[in-house]
């Protein structure tokens, strides 16, 4: 899964001889990218929830007479508008108040307006993009394929985190990132066309079928579509052939991690447990180390020669 290294640019040539420099120059973007995740992770639901709304109120408008129905969202709401700030006391974060985990550390965690303490999700996933993005860097080299890894790495970071909050996986980052996959399958980066674009057709079906069924035996729905997306978009990125080690990762943590909330915990077993993010965490395990556990996969099925 490697691909050709890119050197014709000096920075890189420094980065590729210095191997610390590297690592260190991945963990700083990561924290960076991480900070703006916060932002994606928090702001995008609350986004498509007002657009919703938008349409709601436009079709409800054009079905009845008199005056059109606006929802009550006049400001402007979205990734960049309007600037962060405590939701507590409003005070607006200063620059300097928004420097990925450092400023977490100086404030201690808490709001420099009302003391309200910050929750340390923040800082979580700006330091957990930081260690993958190093992760990653290590494993690909500088090459296109680090690159688009990276670029892999951090969608699935926002859609786990917005899965777990709200039990959504938005097309505006899945369906972008499908499309993706196919366009680096031409090249290819990881796998050939072919190999793509099956990957994303019975990466979207597998869970389709298993969700109609499941329905069908029980009356219940057990996953949202958006899981048959983000199936279908690893599919894209890492073929047909990465999808029954992928689901098996996934179903194998996510019914471990069920148990353990149910019985430690005390949680209900009929409160739904978001399968995102166990996807989302085995697609980029077999996105790095997919050529290694596939084998031990196979042998274990008893597929293997």
């Amino acid at each position: 899964m490697q691909a050709p290294s890119v050197t014709a640019v000096p920075i890189l040539d420094l980065l590729q001889s210095n191997p610390g420099l590297l690592w260190v120059a991945s963990f700083v973007l990561g924290l960076m990218v991480g900070s703006f995740l916060n932002v994606v992770i928090l702001r995008l639901p609350r986004q498509l929830n007002r657009e919703w709304r938008a349409q709601c109120a436009e079709l409800i408008a054009n079905g009845e007479s008199g005056p059109p129905i606006q929802p009550n969202d006049d400001e402007r709401f979205d990734l960049l508008t309007p600037p962060s700030q405590c939701p507590l006391c409003r005070h607006r974060i200063r620059p300097w108040e928004n420097i990925p985990l450092l400023s977490y550390l100086l404030l201690r965690g808490r709001c420099s307006g009302c003391n309200a303490r910050i929750s340390p999700r923040y800082p979580t996933v700006e330091l957990l993009t930081g260690v993958l993005s190093v992760i990653v860097v290590v494993h690909f080299g500088v090459s296109i394929a680090a690159l688009a890894a990276l670029l892999l790495t951090w969608v699935l970071i926002a859609l786990a985190g917005i899965d777990l909050d709200h039990q959504l996986l938005p097309d505006d980052l899945t369906l972008p990132a499908l499309w993706l996959g196919l366009l680096l399958s031409l090249v290819p980066v990881f796998v050939p066309a072919t190999t793509a674009i099956v990957g994303a057709v019975v990466g979207y079906l597998v869970l389709w079928s298993v969700y109609h069924l499941f329905r069908w035996l029980t009356g219940k729905q057990g996953m949202g579509y958006g899981d048959f997306k983000l199936l279908g978009m690893l599919g894209a990125w890492l073929g047909w052939q990465a999808l029954p080690l992928i689901v098996v990762l996934a179903s194998v943590v996510g019914a471990a991690v069920g148990i353990a909330l149910i019985a430690g915990l005390g949680r209900h077993r009929d409160q739904p447990i978001p399968f995102g993010p166990f996807l989302a965490a085995a697609g980029w395990i077999y996105l790095l180390w997919g050529d290694e556990l596939m084998p031990a996969y196979l042998a274990l099925a008893g597929l293997s020669r």
